[in-house]
């Protein structure tokens, strides 16, 4: 016999299950979907590094349909976009006027819902795997760095780039209470003088109690300089109360040594610091009683960061001169960085060395030096990383990441592709390294003509001239066949002079 209670329970249930029998389509969200491709449309259209019409872009994504459901096709023909099944069609619009964003966002959204309608492996990724399907397709025609991010994903990203950061404290639970287990060096909470081990009560007056490691952890992280209020308790000092401002110390990036007569730099990143921390062992560098010869660059695995460190790291060791030009259709996407005129380097022999991993950032500051005459460059073909990306949030909380700006060097060749061609290489095995300093020591620079084709190399061109251009240094893992040849140009200046472009805005030496 059933009791009473759980015949109530049943009798409850029974409605619901009513309204949604099984097999039943769950409902495609039509109107957000249309308000994510006209928004989509709208914002790549006027931005994109080459102008595409609206009907190309909707068309590139469109098959992405047709990779989640290879028995699904769509096409455009006679001026009627169609969605069809190998048997029968199942959905047609006309083809909008090609400058009506909205039209084309609606008919996107409109072939999505077709297919969602019929097709099981649609619905199996849910609405924001129709989405990301239509971009991944569409982003396979364009570059490498433009893409879509889902709405979970773009959440923590925005997270991220807006300094969403906690106190330098991490926390576990320990017989029912919350305990600090680390205190991060440098950080508020260090400065505070909290120790681990001590209990954390509460968070902005929110009690512990019952509470989670994580939850603790959640509420304490908030945006960059915003102030936390923590209750704690600890056998020493009892129940007390600190403030403390949301900050997290920067891991380091800048790593510095001297080897014999050289002052060398490690850059491993470019984070928000980076900068000021390179200017600041320059500077630390130089004011001892044997200073340094010379000071090397090392970017060897350096993968980029921040656009503005990089050009602030250029601005360190420069005197005058462009350091970089990011050019785009968008006039918002063009802007010069120009050197401010103080070198903290004393005009000292300045050697960058780069291997195949170096990207983006570190490229850019690499040619910087390289293009200005200020440094030579030692190691091999770079990453070629010189494209630089906007961002739009979505209405479904995702964000497109659209690449609108090329970076250019000082001489005007773009870093994408091409990449940094050093003075002097590397990579092409031991005997030709010693042939390449003892020319170079003569006065000669036997890379001459590989390092003109590069300097003058300007798009549109062919994959086989980025080949063979970069086929005269090939990219490769760095070793220390790279430092060693930094010893020997800081030691020789001659072959330092030879090994020297001139800086930008004058002639190169001519191919031999």
């Amino acid at each position: 016999m059933i009791p009473a209670r759980a015949l109530l329970f049943l009798l409850l249930i029974v409605p619901a299950e009513a309204q949604t029998p099984p097999g039943t389509i769950p409902p495609f969200p039509t109107a957000l979907s249309q308000a994510v491709f006209t928004q989509a449309l709208a914002f790549m259209q006027p931005r994109t590094l080459v102008s595409y019409s609206l009907p190309t872009l909707a068309l590139w994504g469109l098959p992405g349909l047709t990779a989640l459901d290879p028995s699904l096709a769509t096409d455009l023909s006679a001026g009627t976009l169609r969605l069809s099944l190998p048997d029968r069609i199942l959905a047609v619009r006309p083809e909008p006027p090609a400058d009506d964003v909205a039209g084309w966002g609606a008919a996107i959204a409109a072939l999505a819902a077709a297919s969602w309608q019929e097709s099981p492996s649609v619905r199996a990724v849910g609405p924001n795997g129709v989405t990301e399907a239509f971009f991944d397709e569409l982003f396979n025609h364009f570059d490498p760095y433009s893409r879509y991010v889902a709405p979970g994903d773009a959440a923590s990203e925005r997270a991220l780039r807006s300094g969403w950061i906690g106190t330098g404290l991490t926390v576990a639970l320990q017989s029912g209470a919350i305990v600090i287990v680390t205190v991060a060096a440098g950080s508020p909470a260090s400065d505070a003088h909290i120790l681990p081990g001590e209990r954390l009560l509460s968070v902005d007056g929110a009690p512990t109690r019952g509470r989670t490691a994580r939850w603790a952890e959640d509420e304490m992280a908030g945006p960059e300089g915003t102030p936390v209020v923590l209750t704690l308790f600890d056998l020493a000092t009892g129940v007390h109360t600190v403030t403390l401002p949301r900050h997290e110390p920067a891991p380091e990036t800048v790593f510095a040594s001297r080897a014999h007569e050289m002052l060398v730099l490690r850059i491993s990143a470019f984070d928000a610091s980076t900068g000021p921390h390179l200017a600041n062992e320059i500077a630390a560098g130089l004011s001892v009683s044997d200073p340094p010869q010379g000071i090397v660059l090392d970017l060897r695995g350096n993968r980029g960061g921040l656009l503005d460190q990089a050009v602030y790291a250029a601005d360190v060791l420069l005197h005058r001169g462009i350091i970089a030009t990011t050019a785009g259709r968008d006039p918002a996407a063009r802007h010069i960085w120009a050197a401010s005129g103080a070198d903290m380097a004393r005009d000292l022999p300045v050697v960058v060395v780069v291997d195949g991993l170096t990207a983006s950032a570190a490229e850019i500051l690499a040619a910087a030096l390289a293009d200005n005459g200020r440094a030579v460059v030692v190691g091999s073909a770079t990453l070629g990383k010189g494209l630089v990306q906007t961002i739009d949030q979505l209405p479904d909380g995702g964000e497109l990441f659209v690449t609108w700006s090329q970076v250019l060097a000082p001489r005007g060749w773009p870093i994408q592709s091409l990449g940094i061609l050093p003075q002097v290489c590397t990579s092409l095995g031991q005997p030709a390294l010693d042939r390449q300093l003892a020319l170079l020591a003569g006065g000669s620079q036997p890379l001459a003509r590989a390092i003109y084709q590069h300097e003058m190399a300007r798009p549109p061109f062919p994959l086989a001239q980025i080949l063979a251009i970069r086929a005269a240094c090939p990219a490769t893992v760095g070793s220390e066949a790279s430092m060693v040849a930094a010893r020997v140009l800081i030691d020789n200046p001659a072959a330092y002079a030879a090994a020297l472009l001139p800086p930008a805005g004058r002639p190169l030496f001519p191919p031999e």
